[in-house]
């Protein structure tokens, strides 16, 4: 009798861990870590500050495993072509990864479209801070996006390997801002 109740609570034990990823993103509410960090517009390098960002309005802070993939592509060309989107609703897009910033230059030509920076993390440091480290490469940034209210905390977050689903996420998390919170 003593086994079935084991198997149980194993079998309940292999739910649990599955119904928790191992990556922890920074929760609604959360302070997000300030940074500055290279960061690439249109083949131009800058230093970025996401403190002098957020004195704008919202921003959308997004991490990607690798520049010039064929679904890291895809989703800074989402972002591209949804930027009008979000210069409307007050907010503003940088893009994070680990690459360094002579890719990321590159990158923000072909993919970003020239339309929004992207930032070097080679150190991992912001990657680290934001919980974004990918569990099984990491070396890589996982696939995870923030709204970041200007107050400078997290609004909201998705996380998916899929990038199809991230600029829709964003744009409806930025949509649902009260209005006071997105005038600044």
């Amino acid at each position: 009798m003593a086994r079935p109740i084991l198997s149980r609570i194993a079998l309940m034990t292999v739910f649990a861990a599955l119904a928790h990823p191992a990556w922890a993103a920074l929760d609604i509410g959360d302070p997000a870590p300030r940074f500055t960090a290279e960061a690439a517009l249109g083949g131009k390098t800058f230093r970025y500050s996401l403190a002098d960002a957020l004195a704008k309005g919202p921003v959308v802070v997004y991490f990607f495993p690798a520049a010039d993939s064929n679904d890291c592509s895809i989703e800074a060309h989402a972002f591209a072509e949804a930027i009008d989107k979000f210069a409307a609703l007050g907010a503003t897009v940088i893009g994070v990864s680990a690459d360094d910033i002579g890719t990321l230059s590159k990158f923000s030509v072909k993919s970003c479209q020239n339309r929004f920076p992207v930032a070097s993390d080679e150190s991992k440091a912001v990657i680290q801070g934001f919980d974004a480290v990918m569990q099984t490469k990491p070396d890589f940034a996982n696939r995870l996006s923030y709204v970041i209210a200007p107050d400078g905390k997290v609004a909201y977050y998705y996380q998916n390997l899929n990038p199809d689903k991230h600029v829709e996420r964003m744009l409806n998390a930025i949509r649902a801002l009260p209005k006071a919170v997105v005038a600044k």
